[in-house]
């Protein structure tokens, strides 16, 4: 779905500047902000989850990322 929503400049700069310092885009953060807003993600269940040492995730992932990424440096360098 999508939803557009003014924003008063002061806020869209504001929302732009935290986007910009997580790395994220800024639909991302507003999804993020309605969700906890919304109740649909408790920070403190994600702290409890990501304390407890059990993997989150796909934990294969990292390790498919990190074998590609070799693969590709490992071809620069050939050249």
């Amino acid at each position: 779905m999508t939803l557009s929503v003014r924003l008063d400049p002061v806020l869209a700069a504001r929302v732009e500047e935290e986007a910009r310092r997580l790395g994220i885009s800024k639909s991302d953060l507003v999804k993020d902000a309605l969700a906890l807003r919304l109740g649909l993600r408790n920070p403190y269940n994600l702290l409890v989850e990501a304390r407890s040492g059990r993997p989150m995730g796909e934990p294969a992932a990292s390790e498919r990322t990190g074998d590609g990424l070799r693969a590709k440096l490992r071809a620069k360098r050939s050249h």
